[in-house]
């Protein structure tokens, strides 16, 4: 309940964050054709700060509205459609609950502000089919609506913040940060392809990711990429380490696997089972690419998070991590932590020590 709400709460304050910077935008276009502005024409005339300052404002709290609104909106559409409708159905279906939103909350408000004010001659139930100024501002909310869908969209494709960071040139040139990698596999996979068939197959893995989708979120993770049935996980080091999200994801998301077992069962034949790696330190993140531009990151990291993940089966054991991220972590008291020995990872010419980490 915490985490929908909080959920909630972050995609209210981007709705109105977006809404009050378009309303604002729109109020500066608007502007220079003041003059021809039902019911402010007389304003103007006679104090034009006070004409103007009034419709700026009026504007913003329309956008603030706006935002709040359609958050509420896409919240529930959400949560109804669970995000497994076609975007382009998706993008159609949201605009027209926008739309019919808009029209009806604002035919309310003006009808009751109609009445308290007594003013039903002027803005009679039904006003909005014939006000020109009305059609404007709605022709507009629906042309950005497109545009934040785009930006959500955007958003989800490459990672929360990441879009962002991309359109203002952050990794046009190589930096170097810090992270935490996890390389998280489906156990048996060969096996388990064979007895299913590819078709059955796919959608098995569409089920284990949208199920890791659902925990990812609560432990600030982002994807980094999907390659076949394996998922690469990503912290900021600082973000990772923080209530031991690296480590809580991965017990959380066999919870919810488990959670689910008879689903998996019924549907499948089996409760699938993953294996991860994790590792941290310091690697190049960059921009690369034109026709499909991409994020990479580039160094040691990478590669003996990968190399770690590949020791779960000789260890058997589902969750290893490296001394060198482990040393960062502060174990709860619901975990266990038991070093297994040191290894050569393929590739590398020093031995690297790896514990195992269960909860109690």
């Amino acid at each position: 309940m915490n985490h929908t709400l909080k959920q909630y709460i972050q995609l209210l304050k981007q709705s109105v964050l977006f809404w009050t910077i378009a309303m604002i935008l729109y109020s500066i276009f608007r502007y220079y054709g003041i003059d021809a502005e039902e019911g402010l024409a007389v304003i103007k005339k006679n104090n034009e700060t006070l004409g103007v300052l009034y419709y700026f404002v009026k504007l913003i709290n329309i956008g603030i509205l706006i935002g709040a609104l359609y958050a509420t909106v896409d919240f529930i559409f959400d949560a109804f459609t669970k995000n497994k409708v076609l975007i382009t159905h998706d993008i159609i279906i949201r605009t027209l609950f926008h739309f019919v939103v808009t029209l009806l909350a604002f035919t309310t408000i003006t009808d009751i502000f109609s009445t308290l004010t007594h003013t039903h001659s002027h803005t009679h139930t039904g006003w909005c089919c014939f006000n020109k100024s009305f059609w404007a501002v709605i022709l507009y909310i629906v042309l950005a609506s497109f545009v934040f869908s785009f930006i959500k969209i955007a958003n989800e494709k490459f990672g929360k913040g990441v879009f962002i960071k991309m359109l203002l040139g952050k990794y046009k040139n190589p930096q170097e940060e810090k992270r935490i990698f996890m390389f998280l596999d489906l156990k048996d996979s060969t096996t388990i392809a064979e007895k299913l068939g590819h078709f059955k197959y796919s959608q098995l893995i569409q089920d284990c990711f949208y199920d890791l989708n659902k925990v990812v979120p609560k432990h600030n993770a982002e994807i980094y990429q999907y390659v076949g049935d394996e998922v690469v996980l990503s912290w900021p080091y600082k973000k990772g380490l923080a209530n031991n999200n690296c480590v809580n994801l991965f017990f959380a998301f066999q919870q919810k696997k488990q959670s689910k077992a008879e689903y998996y069962l019924e549907k499948y034949g089996v409760v699938p089972e993953f294996k991860a790696g994790l590792h941290g330190g310091k690697l190049i993140v960059t921009e690369v690419g034109i026709v499909k531009k991409e994020i990479a990151y580039h160094g040691d990291v990478i590669n003996t998070s990968a190399r770690i993940q590949g020791q779960c089966n000789a260890y058997k054991v589902p969750l290893l991590i490296s001394d060198k991220l482990i040393q960062d972590l502060k174990i709860s008291t619901n975990l266990t932590c038991q070093f297994l020995g040191s290894v050569l990872l393929k590739g590398k010419k020093e031995e690297v020590n790896i514990h195992t980490i269960a909860r109690v």
